[in-house]
């Protein structure tokens, strides 16, 4: 197994997740950190709580894999049937665990209490196998291995919950991931904003095809296209880092100023960005919201710590709120409507001027939008929105976009936009945003 890169494979196991009860974030999580110790993921699979299926889809994917990662099954009631799957796979009997008995009845004695009888089968392990402490919960994990036709699959079986999984695969299975020899694999992100998946991938070109070392990918999520480049052919951790740095380098030229941002905050990328581009230039910012209703500003504070550079903002969602609390003129509202570029050139400039008695504001970002079903025309359809930034420096910009889908995705769009038009600013990286149009020219 060292003179090739290791395979792994990833179960999940729960009712809950076949029906779409709940949602399996632990596979992605276990992915990442697998291929962080460059195992290649083969498969994810997911199964519903009957013993017999649990066992055939472990010997399957001990098959192809080297390493295999389960999560749930291991609770105390009827449906929790992964040590007896576990056993059932690897030919084997289940025995009781001692040191578990032992550790379960400490958890429950740690809350004051005895602990429950039906507990009792946690504590059990295929004895060919060994049980995994639990810090955080009462069901110990199993460890243990399947052999089919000559060749072994080290199997890893985890409780369920993320903040008892967590803990036990870096404690377990990440410290006997580690190994010499084999093949390293190493990714890296670069995070993007303004194109779409399609655009990208063509002035990408080569760099995404399928045999290429390293891999260029893309995901795409609320407009932010991630492209994820993975080193997986060199045989040192040096070599990796180079080949990384080369092919980070070509997606740069090829992208230019759309790339905001490498590795990071992989759940709120765009909004990291801005927070720590105004956290250096020691500037703050206000919105100004008309049809995303907040949005923008729950962008902004998703993040711990961004009272520093984000001051608030203003719910104008009537003309009348604009006019008291912006002061855009009545005269503007009625000869060019709420949903143009005076309106919003206006609402940023109120907003601006409006932070300076609460100690002020660098930036103002304001949305002005029709989001529907309802309140479209011909010239202002459902989806056009307005997105103004206005600073203090006197520099002022405002863009008309067109976004398609539902009212949600339309508000989460023009929020995610009015985002990357300040990254664009404070970056002095101009280009057009996707979604953006020309606006109609008057006759």
């Amino acid at each position: 197994m060292n003179e090739q890169q290791r395979t792994g494979a990833i179960l999940a196991i729960g009712d809950e997740l076949i029906l779409g009860q709940k949602t399996d974030t632990n596979s992605a999580w276990i992915a990442d950190r697998m291929t962080q110790r460059s195992v290649r993921i083969v498969e994810h699979a997911t199964v519903d709580d009957d013993e017999a299926l649990i066992a055939r889809t472990m010997r399957r994917l001990a098959e192809a894999a080297d390493v295999l990662v389960c999560t749930g099954g291991l609770g105390p009631t009827a449906d929790d049937l992964a040590r007896r799957a576990l056993a059932l796979a690897m030919g084997d009997e289940l025995v009781e665990d001692k040191g578990s008995v032992a550790q379960i009845r400490s958890w429950f004695a740690g809350r004051g209490r005895e602990m429950p009888e039906a507990n009792r089968v946690q504590a059990l392990r295929p004895s060919r196998g060994r049980s995994l402490p639990n810090p955080n919960g009462t069901a110990p994990g199993l460890a243990g291995r399947i052999e089919i036709d000559g060749r072994g699959c080290e199997v890893f079986c985890l409780p369920g919950p993320p903040r008892e999984m967590r803990p036990m695969f870096e404690a377990d299975v990440e410290t006997a991931l580690t190994v010499e020899g084999g093949r390293v694999v190493r990714t890296r992100m670069l995070h993007t904003f303004g194109l779409g998946e399609s655009e990208i991938a063509r002035r990408l070109g080569e760099l995404m095809d399928r045999d290429r070392d390293p891999l260029v990918g893309t995901t795409a999520t609320q407009g932010v296209v991630t492209c994820r480049v993975r080193s997986q052919g060199r045989s040192s951790e040096a070599e990796a880092l180079r080949a990384l740095d080369d092919t980070e380098r070509l997606v740069r030229e090829r992208l230019g100023g759309v790339v905001f941002a490498r590795d990071g905050e992989a759940e709120a990328p765009l909004e990291s960005a801005v927070l720590g581009l105004l956290r250096s230039r020691g500037e703050r910012v206000v919105v100004a919201e008309s049809c995303t209703g907040g949005m923008l500003g729950e962008r902004l504070t998703r993040l711990p710590g961004s009272s520093d550079v984000f001051a608030g903002g203003w719910l104008t969602y009537s003309n009348e709120m604009k006019q008291a609390q912006l002061g855009v003129p009545e005269r503007v509202l009625s000869e060019f409507g709420a949903v143009s570029e005076p309106v919003a050139l206006a609402m940023a400039r109120g907003a601006l001027a409006g932070a300076r008695g609460a100690g002020g504001a660098d930036h103002a970002l304001a949305i002005t939008g029709v989001a529907g079903p309802g309140g479209g025309s011909e010239d202002k359809p459902v989806g056009s929105v307005w997105i103004a930034r206005a600073s203090g420096d006197g520099t002022n910009d405002a863009r008309l976009f067109r976004f398609g889908g539902g009212r949600g995705a339309i508000r989460q769009w023009s929020a995610v936009t009015a985002l990357g038009m300040l990254r664009l600013h404070l970056d002095a990286a101009p280009t057009p945003l996707l979604g953006q149009v020309e606006p109609p020219q008057d006759d």
